[in-house]
């Protein structure tokens, strides 16, 4: 809730004249080579000691300097406006400016409200400043009383003002209002189309940002950016690939920004070869590769499953940011090279980087994923007594994994219990998770009943809970779930696999026959099938219901997502050649080991990213230990 600040009904009408003294164009001229406070106070003296001080077109420049300067002092800029016997409009303005620079947006309104009672004409520079801070502030009320000023006092033709009044309609979500704006406005811009494709894609209406895309005559590099943007935050990551391919053909120079959203559009794909060619097009094209741009890239090469590349990158950047560092532990720590992301981390101290929230959660994921619970409760610890860190939410829900893997049930339901706030879904999740892996039936029903309750729109609780009790082969518990799911009207999340090849992603659903070379596939599963029972691969049905399951239950275990995906990879890449899929769901248990027998048959690496981390199959092997 904001308090609405109520706004002069009718703003005033007449200026106010400059005042001029003599000596004051010398003055001026010295105060243009004005570089930090410190001259900036030996000419506001001079100034003085002249009788300038009450000049505004002097005070309006030693205002300026410190209030919008990088240089400058927004206090001291303060002082100074309140020793102004009659500050002008454009004083105010600078005053506007500092406060939104300083993010003082309230003080931003009062101020205008301010002007209007001392009878200062506010002019078309008064009004994007202040409507910027009316939607900072989420102060609709007062920015829609602004927005008749605007209308008032003839500026309802300004470009500048009307922008940024849709750009607060969309901010606070009153989308109609922006859109009306937009509407109304005589000469709509890039900007204006833009600014309207960013509002509705930020509330989740990304559909009509794609229609008001299709909508513009012109469109530049940063329209395509938002509407790409738009996709890849929605995760319709297809789609902004689609997006991307259509900008190429039309001749759009590729910026960073663009460069940047479609990275991680191939992060959310596992478009391994898109993502090299976007880092090539980088070096290539001269594009600044500044700290931001370095770490989404190297989040890419990670997430894409090519640590080698990763780590190329990170050792050439010759400035490291946190970010960086944490995306460089992170990864490590998703592909279950534990003991290399401590290591890292320990590297990171020694360059005295000081680590984060974020670093701390990765290094304590990388303990998770390979039992280490003494290293993952040693920097649990050392989160407050060295590094000053409360744990958050994401901590403890590592924890409680780490302890739960571990077979430390009880310890971890006691850290789950004393934590300082209530325990979200992925905490609770954890915990029945490990309940499950180590058959305790009675703590995981309990606290699993806790997840549904807390999270009862989403099918993987119910699914897990479901599961708990299909592993000890109590079905009518397991119907009493289903039933409760279609009462709910809960509809569960089909599992889905996908491959990069030649750069196109191709997409599996389990038991899906929509794939052009469907009947290939299908042949080379049941090929890949009969070969791999001769290594002992034997059907895995653990924890598949009668009903319910991660994967559909009336498409057969043969055929899972990630069998079919497998088995295109090797219908169409070389002997020898590694083949990446992405997968929404965790593996499952058969999948696993079927994934690990293919690999040493057909002599392949296989390297599979699931909902929770990587897997390197290789040699009947799995980099996971099949600890996950």
């Amino acid at each position: 809730m904001t308090t609405t600040v109520p706004l002069q009904a009718s703003p005033p009408s007449i200026p106010q004249p400059h005042k001029t003294r003599q000596g004051r164009l010398p003055t001026l001229l010295s105060l243009e080579s004005c570089a930090n406070m410190a001259n900036l106070r030996q000419f506001h003296s001079q100034i003085i000691r002249l009788g300038l001080s009450d000049d505004n077109d002097t005070m309006g420049r030693i205002v300026k300097f410190c209030a919008v300067s990088d240089s400058g002092d927004f206090n001291y800029a303060l002082e100074v406006f309140e020793r102004i016997p009659e500050p002008d409009a454009f004083i105010y303005n600078t005053i506007l400016r500092g406060h939104l620079r300083a993010q003082s947006t309230r003080n931003s309104i009062h101020l205008y409200v301010r002007m209007l009672e001392r009878s200062i004409v506010p002019n078309k520079f008064t009004f994007p400043s202040l409507i910027r801070a009316c939607c900072m502030e989420n102060a609709i009320d007062e920015g829609k009383q602004v927005h008749a000023h605007v209308f008032k006092l003839g500026y309802a033709g300004d470009e500048f003002s009307q922008n940024n009044l849709i750009h607060m309609y969309m901010n606070c979500r009153y989308l109609d209002d922006g859109r009306r704006v937009f509407d109304k406005m005589s000469c709509q811009t890039v900007v204006s189309w833009t600014t309207l494709i960013s509002g509705y894609s930020q509330w989740g209406y990304v559909d009509d940002a794609y229609a008001v895309f299709e909508m513009m005559p012109v469109r530049n590099s940063v329209s395509w950016n938002a509407m790409i943007a738009a996709y890849v935050q929605s995760n319709r990551f297809q789609e902004a690939l689609a997006l991307f391919e259509r900008m190429r053909a039309e001749g759009i120079e590729l910026d960073k920004y663009v460069a940047a959203s479609m990275l991680s559009a191939c992060t959310g794909l596992g478009a391994l070869e898109q993502g090299e060619w976007i880092h090539a097009y980088i070096k290539k094209s001269g594009i600044t590769l500044d700290t931001k741009l370095a770490t989404t890239i190297i989040d890419m090469y990670c997430k894409c499953g090519c640590l080698e590349k990763a780590f190329e990158l990170f050792n050439s950047l010759s400035h490291k940011g946190i970010s960086s560092w944490n995306s460089m532990i992170g990864g490590l720590a998703i592909h279950g090279q534990a003991q290399a992301a401590i290591e890292l981390f320990k590297e990171m101290e020694k360059e005295t980087v000081e680590p984060d929230d974020i670093t701390l959660v990765n290094v304590l994921n990388a303990c998770a994923h390979a039992g280490l619970v003494q290293e993952g409760q040693h920097y649990f610890d050392q989160m407050t007594t060295l590094y000053g860190l409360e744990p958050k939410m994401e901590h403890y829900g590592c924890m409680v994994d780490l302890l739960g893997r571990a077979g430390l049930l009880k310890e971890g339901k006691r850290l789950m219990e004393e934590m300082p706030m209530k325990p979200d879904a992925g905490v609770l999740g954890a915990l029945v998770g490990a309940c499950k892996i180590h058959g305790d039936i009675g703590m995981g029903e309990e606290v699993g009943k806790q997840l549904i309750e807390l999270d009862p729109q989403n099918s993987g609780r119910y699914i897990l809970l479901a599961n708990l009790y299909a592993s000890v082969g109590r079905w009518d518990d397991v119907a009493d779930i289903r039933r409760l799911m279609n009462d709910r009207g809960i509809n569960k999340s089909p599992g889905c696999s996908m491959i990069e090849l030649n750069g196109n992603v191709s997409e599996f659903i389990a038991g899906g026959r929509s794939h052009p070379q469907s009947k290939e596939i299908y042949s080379k599963v049941d090929e890949v099938l009969e070969r791999i029972r001769t290594e002992g691969y034997f059907p895995d049905s653990d924890g598949m219901l009668i009903d319910v399951g991660e994967e559909e239950k009336e498409n057969p275990l043969f055929y899972h997502s990630e069998k079919l995906a497998i088995a295109y990879g090797l219908l169409n890449t070389c002997p020898g050649a590694t083949i990446r899929i992405s997968k929404n769901l965790r593996i499952c248990k058969d999948c696993h080991s079927a994934s690990k027998l293919i690999s040493k048959v057909y002599d392949r690496e296989i390297v599979v990213r699931d909902r929770n981390r990587f897997h390197h199959f290789k040699d009947g092997k799995c980099s996971c230990k099949d600890f996950w």
